[in-house]
């Protein structure tokens, strides 16, 4: 009964959380709990609860999560700054013309808005109040819309810069440590935030293509789905090329700033967001939207979402003390390493339970909760950190866009017109989550995909 501790531990902590309580207080509180019976019942030692205070001061302390808020400050600003409403115009009347243009127009934006926020509900919220009308007004079959939608809002999982590759990169970075301190490497290799970046540029950009294609493909099948903006509506040549340059070029020479200043090695993920941060500001400055009413906006929502990712990390410091004071480590190490087939086994297995709790539970907290539980067993098999933390990535961005629980899907639902109906959003999804499959598979076959450009660079 005492081996089935943290087992019983995990299942209370998701009752709870299915009762609509706090997922910061529910990790902490469930495991306090525990710790408390433990410790009454002599099963529980003490003396991890002694810890708490060194893990908060980490915390705080590590220089790298100072970047969330920054980025968070970067994304919001140009949201509110209506950047993203200028950019879904512009490249509308660029690929306008054509069928399926419009659908190439979300796709793109969406990657942009990807790269400057990295908050999956953000950019889906985002192009679904500005897009969604646009396109069922121009005669977009409702389901080929809202998958478009859908789909490109959550590639902030996986195009950098993104919040989630920052947490899950010092995530993976503590648990590759471990593992080789676990196999006597006393002098540990370390994995960096811009490996995880370098990683995902190849998957991210074949994952943008594969939707581009797919648009194309319905674009020349059944071109009534996605009819092109009639000429009357288009801007002549020179009015659009003057848009393009006003509108177009400034954020995307923001994102490859920052972009390129983390990749190059001339700033740190903090120090390249500061400059996100304040090229953001000057954007909004130049777009003439910045006023003191955005600025407090901005600033709320970074400090909500900033003290939300704090307390979830403290939280599951305090679950992850517990869950290890009862010995849980040790019991997932040897369910894993007895699975059939091996280290496949054990992957499979580890991925199938993360796609699971994605509909479930948000990325921030499978990342603080369940990935330091695994990932240290599975690196200790020999796994590349760099490849197991893509296939996360993507893994977990199917979760968010597949029925009957994707939080995309819930996030479109709430700003969807209703003469949407929830099915058509189910359907509309289907064919980018077998993209998005066929990704993860080609990653799961070759791994080179997410491995050979660090490698490169770093040699």
């Amino acid at each position: 009964m005492i081996e089935l501790l943290p087992l019983l531990l995990f299942v209370v902590v998701f009752i709870v959380l299915l009762f609509g309580y706090p997922v910061a207080f529910s990790l902490a509180g469930s495991a306090l709990l525990f710790a408390a019976i433990g410790y009454v019942t002599e099963t529980f030692d003490p003396v991890f609860l002694e810890a708490i205070p060194n893990r908060i001061q980490g915390i705080l302390s590590n220089e790298l999560l100072i970047a969330i808020p920054l980025f968070v400050f970067m994304g919001v600003m140009l949201e509110k700054s209506k950047i993203a409403e200028e950019l879904l115009d512009t490249m509308g009347q660029v690929f306008g013309g054509m069928a399926g243009g419009l659908g190439l127009s979300v796709t793109l934006v969406g990657m942009l808005l990807a790269a400057s926020t990295g908050i999956v509900g953000a950019t889906v919220v985002t192009m679904g109040l500005l897009s969604l009308p646009t396109m069922l007004r121009r005669g977009y079959s409702p389901e080929i819309s809202t998958g478009i939608i859908c789909a490109s809002g959550t590639l902030g999982q996986i195009i950098p810069p993104s919040i989630v590759l920052v947490l899950l990169g010092d995530v993976i970075s503590s648990s590759y440590q471990q593992a080789q301190l676990d196999q006597g490497i006393f002098a540990p290799d370390s994995v960096t935030v811009g490996d995880l970046f370098f990683g995902a540029l190849i998957p991210g950009l074949i994952l943008v293509s594969l939707y581009a294609l797919y648009i194309i493909a319905i674009a020349i099948i059944s071109p009534e789905k996605v009819p092109p903006i009639p000429e009357g509506e288009r801007k002549v040549s020179k009015e659009l090329w003057m848009q393009v340059l006003t509108v177009l070029i400034p954020p995307i020479l923001l994102i490859v700033l920052v972009l390129g200043s983390i990749l190059g090695g001339i700033a740190t993920p903090t120090e390249a967001a500061s400059v996100g941060s304040v090229g953001a500001i000057i954007l909004s400055c130049f777009k003439r939207t910045f006023t003191f009413n955005i600025l407090q906006q901005v600033m709320r929502s970074t400090t909500e979402v900033t003290a939300m990712v704090f307390m979830i990390l403290i939280g599951a410091s305090v679950f992850s003390l517990v869950f290890r004071g009862f010995g849980g480590d040790d019991l997932v190490r040897d369910f894993l390493i007895d699975l059939p087939g091996g280290v496949f086994g054990a992957v499979l297995l580890v991925m199938i339970v993360m796609f699971l709790l994605g509909f479930f539970l948000d990325f921030i907290e499978i990342t603080f909760v369940v990935i330091p539980i695994v990932a240290p067993i599975l690196l200790t098999m020999g796994l590349d950190p760099i490849w197991l933390g893509i296939m996360i990535a993507l893994n977990l961005q199917t979760s968010f866009l597949t029925p009957p629980f994707g939080f995309s899907l819930f996030y479109l639902r709430g700003v969807a017109p209703d003469s949407v109906s929830t099915p058509q959003i189910y359907r509309g999804v289907i064919p980018f989550i077998g993209i998005q499959l066929f990704v993860l598979g080609l990653l799961a076959y070759w791994p080179a995909l997410a491995t050979w450009l660090p490698n490169a660079v770093y040699g």
